[in-house]
């Protein structure tokens, strides 16, 4: 090609992309972007979140300033980044348990309840019997994964530590038993891992009620409005 011809159109259009089609595709990346990470932030904060527990520790031969078990938990919580809302300890009696363990579902300052102690097999373990008629729906495959855990630490002897776990007024609640390595391979390996999605579940229900509930500006409203707006554009042209 001399210097007096002209470049070929179809090759330059080839070789050079359209700005309008490069500003497209920028603008796209940029929202994809944006929007990958809101959902990082979201699944962040969703996982970051702190919960309010309660924690209720069951015996008759040690107080609270010497119960390991509940240290042990508040310890696993602490070091989560969640928070002990209460902590109490009361005497292995049905009556009272129950009672107890009730208050705290009903609290509006407590996400998730777990108790320690008196649910193994003797007379005075009354734990599972007290809780479980307060429990709306039972989580069962706690039980399976307490026990697969625990028998890698302690063999048969497992089979003697009895649990409980379920949900309450949207609440998961948490029967654990009164040994401290016990408690803390609970609380560490099971509940605080899944206690976050437990209670999205179990609120499920109640945050499309509330959602159900919003008033939302229905299509006869529209077109009420639109009517009234033409008639008064008549009223004013007359």
């Amino acid at each position: 090609m001399t210097g007096d011809e002209t470049p070929n159109e179809g090759d330059s259009d080839a070789e050079t992309a359209s700005p309008t089609a490069t500003e497209d595709a920028s603008e796209a990346a940029e929202t994809t972007a944006t929007e990958t990470d809101t959902e990082t932030d979201a699944d962040s904060n969703s996982e970051s979140a702190s919960l309010e527990v309660g924690v209720i520790t069951i015996a008759a031969n040690r107080s609270l300033a010497s119960d390991d078990a509940g240290t042990a938990i508040e310890t696993a919580l602490e070091e989560a980044g969640h928070n002990l809302t209460t902590r109490e300890h009361v005497a292995a009696e049905h009556d009272r348990v129950q009672s107890i363990v009730l208050r705290l579902i009903e609290r509006d300052d407590v996400d998730l309840v777990i108790t320690a102690g008196a649910t193994s097999i003797e007379p005075d373990d009354v734990v599972i019997e007290a809780v479980d008629p307060l429990l709306d729906k039972e989580l069962t495959a706690f039980r399976e994964l307490f026990t697969m855990y625990a028998a890698d630490r302690i063999g048969t002897r497992v089979v003697a530590m009895r649990t409980l776990a379920g949900v309450a007024d949207g609440k998961p609640v948490f029967c654990l038993p009164g040994n401290p390595d016990a408690t803390e391979l609970a609380t560490e390996k099971v509940i605080l891992p899944e206690a976050t999605h437990l209670i999205d579940l179990a609120r499920a229900d109640d945050a499309e009620t509330e959602s159900a509930a919003e008033p939302a500006l229905s299509d006869d409203d529209d077109s009420e409005d639109t009517t009234s707006e033409d008639a008064d554009e008549t009223d004013t042209s007359s």
